[in-house]
């Protein structure tokens, strides 16, 4: 089973998918958003070629878990996806997963431009990761009881 991931910006998304399994995340692509909202079709594309159950939306609380604008935002947007996509369409605490994504490629000594072009699709595999791991645990609590 898979499940696909999107990091929501005001200019870019980033996209990530699970392995088969359901237990492994990898960064996918960076649609750029659109006005007319066209890259919704993109997706709902990529769910249906790749076989998805779910898909995982990064919701941008504050550092103290509050819901500000951005996250009015988000919610909007997951809004037109329920309406265009035919699986369940989650939220998942992205909380400094963006800020992750740039420290590590920083370490890694990748240049400013190309850590551009691959962050935010970075930002949503580990948004899906952290919700697979979370879905793990949960998985493992039920079967030990």
């Amino acid at each position: 089973m898979r499940i696909l991931a999107l990091d929501v910006g005001a200019q870019r998304i980033g996209v990530a998918i699970s392995d088969p399994t359901g237990s492994m995340a990898q960064p996918l692509m960076v649609l750029d958003r659109s006005r007319d909202g066209s890259e919704i079709e993109r997706i709902v594309k990529l769910a249906e070629e790749y076989d998805v159950a779910e898909v995982v939306v990064g919701l941008p609380l504050s550092l103290t878990g509050e819901a500000g604008p951005q996250v009015q935002e988000v919610l909007e947007y997951i809004d037109e996806l329920k309406g265009r996509l035919k699986v369940t369409v989650k939220t998942w605490d992205e909380r400094l997963t963006t800020s992750f994504a740039e420290r590590a490629l920083i370490e890694s000594d990748m240049k400013r431009k190309r850590r551009k072009q691959i962050v935010d699709k970075v930002a949503a595999a580990l948004i899906l990761q952290g919700y697979l791991d979370s879905k793990g645990q949960e998985e493992q609590k039920a079967e030990s009881r």
